[in-house]
């Protein structure tokens, strides 16, 4: 058993959004750090609050496991003259490694013979070698911004104010900046500021509560849910379920104290998607319904602090509220004042990108692809959808989004109703914007679908075409959200369409703009599509990362039938049998190397097992085709899945390779045709088996 090791770091109020991303990073460093330098641990525990980062990882061994380490000097031939005797570079070898020369083996290598010794190294002790690294580690720590304070080098999300670092009952000594690691952690800033000796991480969270500090997440949003939805049961409502605003001030407090303020009726005249998100986006506070579904004229929010005057806090808050309502109801009036439609030339002004030109000549882009979508998938729609397309980026303009951008989509759907629109042309105004967020909603009609992906399209082709394209974690159009966002809204809805014809349909309108050559922006377009298909699949339970290299090998320029054909390979593979399927497969395709295209002539085959696989294949290739046309991936599979006796009985009663051409040739065209016929369905090479 080993000790635990307890990390805490404090700190300012760091931004709620730091928080999660930061642990997730500790507990991979640390683990990586600790199975680099061979020291056993547990499995890493995180938590944290605005002003403390928590990483715990229990048996953590006190030292290093020994070690062999195996250090390779200069070739024989170097290390050795003609007589066999010892030359500089042997000698200076075992010097420079304090060893004899005697001591010194020969290790026998692909690129030949060297001189090679084995030293046995010690572990180190555990307490060493985490002091060294400590101060590194909180400087990797990511955030989005980082901070110097006073006249200190080094960084962190908010200035330091203290580091607790233990290793059993062992405090591990380092100094970060101006700040001495220890064993002392600090309660709530302003109910409990005193220091709090920590021994262990058990007695520590209980001491942290006695302090106003509920250090644990999962507790802390549990007492926030629990809090905010009494607190909307005593003025007759209940919460309006928000997991994301749950999550966020969870981050922003220690101690959790629910607050119930009132704002006045006549704000609910206001749209109720606008009401909501002033109240969330900009005071982070919980809105209230009835039980039918209705805005009461009221919120609840969370203080940090028990409040000595609860009612004087939930007036300021209410006041601050108004406030933003107040704003919210004067730009709602004014912006009514102009129609959409007029607006919408206002964008002629409004610069998209300086490389891809003003929002409305996107807009023209886009709408001209969504026509094209709208004539091959949905012709009915074409009125609707090329008027949603016209306004939905109209209320980039308005006074609202202005004030608050997030309401985009949002109010242009507001607007548009209130302008007498068609119910289906408002909505697509809003959807054409979804999914905002991974695993948010996709459009539920056509119109917006056919939107959405004619806007996320061109900004995606766009970018690759003036060589904005996503690098590592930086990606500041948002390419691979809007890449996953065509992708699901291609296979939920499903859309028919072919992904290279929608590539080239947008670099014909991106024409004038584009810098980079045609042919290099749509291969890494579509390599992009393949990147994000193939993640999104290999992280699914039902699948795993070699079915999926095999499956998308085929292609993906049907979306549809590229996961088809993934899902059905994936329970393929569950079969008993599925070993031999594919490696009778795998033979198959690795015999054939380059692709034989002669015709297969019966005339020359010289064994029985030859002519049933010839035949076996004919009434295979018919089965397939006729399953594919039916995208029945699962039949296709189970029609080749019988060519795997004949292919084996043909193994192993002719030779291939025959020595005459002519024969070895047919052969090989014979294969060719198997290995053509199953590469319909997947890269089977790609298959792990064994």
């Amino acid at each position: 058993m080993g000790e635990a090791f307890y990390f805490e770091v404090g700190c300012e109020e760091i931004p709620a959004g730091y928080i999660a991303p930061a642990l997730e990073a500790m507990a991979m460093e640390m683990v990586r750090f600790l199975n680099e330098n061979r020291i056993d641990h547990g499995t890493p525990f995180t938590t944290g609050t605005p002003r403390r980062l928590v990483l715990m990882i229990p048996d953590v061994a006190k030292h290093q496991e020994a070690c062999s380490l195996e250090i390779i000097g200069p070739a024989r031939q170097v290390a050795f003259d003609a007589s066999g005797k010892p030359t500089k570079a042997a000698e200076g070898f075992a010097r420079g490694q304090g060893v004899r020369l005697e001591d010194i083996r020969i290790k026998e290598t692909p690129r030949g013979d060297y001189l090679c010794i084995v030293k046995e190294e010690a572990g180190l002790p555990s307490k060493i070698l985490l002091e060294k690294t400590l101060p590194d580690f909180i400087a990797r720590v990511p955030f989005p911004k980082s901070m110097h304070w006073g006249s200190l080098s080094v960084t962190f999300a908010r200035p330091l104010h203290w580091i607790v670092a233990l290793l059993g009952k062992d405090i591990l000594n380092f100094t970060y900046g101006d700040v001495q690691s220890g064993d002392r952690s600090f309660g709530h800033r302003f109910m409990s500021p005193s220091w709090i000796q920590v021994t262990d991480w058990d007695s520590h969270r209980e001491n942290l509560k006695k302090h106003f500090v509920v250090v644990t997440m999962e507790e802390r949003k549990r007492l926030i849910r629990e809090g905010v939805q009494e607190a909307a049961r005593k003025v007759g409502g209940r919460i309006l379920e928000d997991e994301e605003l749950l999550d966020e001030v969870t981050q922003l407090v220690e101690y959790p104290q629910p607050l119930v303020g009132e704002f006045e009726e006549k704000y609910l005249k206001l749209p109720p998607e606008l009401l909501i998100t002033v109240i969330k986006k900009h005071q982070r506070y919980f809105a209230v319904i009835d039980d039918r579904g209705r805005l009461l004229p009221c919120f609840v929010t969370v203080a940090n602090t028990i409040p000595k005057d609860f009612g004087l806090v939930a007036a300021g808050n209410a006041r601050v509220v108004r406030a933003r309502l107040e704003d919210a109801r004067f730009y709602y009036e004014e912006d009514q004042k102009v129609r959409l439609e007029d607006r919408a030339a206002q964008l002629q002004t409004v610069v998209f990108h300086s490389k891809l030109g003003t929002s409305w000549e996107k807009a023209e882009r886009f709408t001209a692809l969504a026509r094209w979508l709208g004539e091959r998938l949905a012709p009915d729609r074409l009125d609707a959808l090329s008027r949603a397309a016209f306004l939905c980026k109209a209320d980039l303009v308005t006074g609202m989004v202005g004030e608050f951008p997030e309401l985009q989509g949002i109010m242009g759907r507001a607007y548009a109703r209130l302008q007498s629109e068609p119910e289906e042309v408002a909505q697509a105004i809003y959807e054409h914007y979804l999914p905002i967020r991974a695993g948010g909603p996709i459009p539920e009609s056509i119109e917006g679908s056919l939107l959405s992906v004619a806007d996320k399209i061109d900004t995606i082709v766009g970018c690759f075409g003036v060589g904005l394209i996503p690098t590592g974690a930086a990606d500041p159009f948002a390419l691979r959200r809007q890449t996953l966002g065509i992708i699901r809204i291609v296979l939920e809805k499903p859309l028919k369409l072919s992904l290279s014809e929608l590539v080239d349909q947008a670099m014909v309108n991106l024409a004038p703009k584009m810098t980079e050559p045609r042919e290099m922006v749509k291969k890494g377009v579509l390599e992009f599509f393949l990147g994000r298909l193939n993640h999104m699949l290999a992280s699914q339970e039902a699948t795993t990362q070699d079915v999926v290299d095999a499956a998308l090998a085929v292609g993906i320029d049907d979306l549809v039938e590229a996961v088809a054909r993934t899902k059905a390979l994936a329970n393929f593979k569950s079969r008993p049998d599925f070993e031999s399927v594919a490696g009778a497969f795998k033979r198959v395709a690795n015999i054939i190397k380059e692709p034989e295209k002669t015709s297969v002539n019966a005339d020359l085959f010289q064994s029985a097992a030859e002519h049933a696989l010839y035949t076996a294949l004919s009434d295979a290739a018919k089965a397939v085709g006729g399953c594919l046309a039916q995208s029945d991936y699962q039949g296709a599979l189970e029609a080749i899945s019988q060519l795997r006796g004949f292919i084996d009985s043909f193994f192993d009663s002719v030779m291939v390779m025959d020595k005459d051409e002519t024969i070895r040739r047919n052969r090989l065209a014979l294969l060719t045709r198997i290995h053509e016929l199953f590469s319909r369905i997947a890269d089977f090479k790609k298959i792990q088996t064994g």
